[in-house]
């Protein structure tokens, strides 16, 4: 007769194993003899290599009883069901395999790769990394709350970017973080009149009048414009496009 211990070894299984499944219920536990020891037989090393065998192949321990004492019909149902269950699981796994890698840095974490794609073209016209990770910032918030028309978004970005009043805008912006207190007002008003000229061209062609159906969260709106006016020099820039006549940041209208 065998100690818990030599039962555990003959097993390839942990004493605390044993014990968890005799709590469980899946091993039944023998009485102590006179001497307060319990002893184990060569059908509970059987048994325990068997639940041993179950539970490593992936089968949950409330499934290893019903297995144990099922016909073999019952048997090959049952293991045909966990498998598909484990194919399942794989498969999720690999998913979030290929989005941990896809993230590479946290610079893309909960960015859509349409999103990620965009700023990548941001990027390479040489607009810094602090307005990147603002914009970044943005687009995060509006994926999150418009996930169906993120696409038509970067679409309609991505064409902006083949203007080349919108590429000189960005890389204003980059000019604008380097430069010093007496430079900076003469590239904010460079850059209020060039979106003057964009927003007169939008608006003679019908594109304003799309942004409240696009965006028609008027409070996720002012959340956006919050964003922007923690830069003083975004602040400015609002101001000078008011006395142009405009108002707004990320809705555009006349004011």
């Amino acid at each position: 007769m065998l100690t818990i211990g030599q039962l555990a070894s003959y097993a390839g299984v942990t004493i605390r194993t044993v014990r968890h499944y005799h709590q469980v219920g899946l091993l039944p536990e023998p009485e102590r003899d006179r001497s307060g020891y319990r002893s184990y037989d060569a059908a509970a090393v059987v048994r325990l290599i068997r639940i041993r065998t179950l539970a490593d192949a992936g089968v949950p321990l409330a499934r290893v009883q019903d297995l144990l004492d099922a016909d073999p019909e019952t048997f090959a149902g049952a293991v045909a069901e966990i498998d598909q269950r484990l194919r399942a699981e794989i498969r999720e796994l690999q998913q979030h395999r290929r989005r941990i890698a896809q993230l590479g840095s946290g610079d893309t974490l909960a960015v859509p790769p349409e999103v990620s794609a965009y700023l990548e073209l941001v990027r390479a016209i040489g607009v810094p990394d602090e307005m990147l990770e603002a914009e970044r910032d943005a687009w995060i918030l509006i994926a999150a709350r418009y996930p169906d028309q993120i696409g038509a978004f970067m679409a309609d970005k991505r064409t902006q970017l083949e203007d080349p009043r919108t590429v000189r805008f960005y890389q204003l912006i980059g000019e604008l973080l380097r430069s010093t207190d007496d430079e900076a007002e003469q590239l904010v008003h460079e850059m209020a009149d060039l979106l003057v000229e964009l927003f007169e061209e939008a608006a003679a062609s019908g594109q304003l009048e799309q942004q409240d159906l696009a965006m028609d969260d008027s409070a996720f709106v002012q959340l956006l414009d919050s964003m922007a006016d923690t830069h003083p020099q975004v602040i400015r820039l609002r101001e000078l496009l008011a006395e142009r006549g405009w108002a707004g940041w990320t809705n555009i209208e006349r004011a």
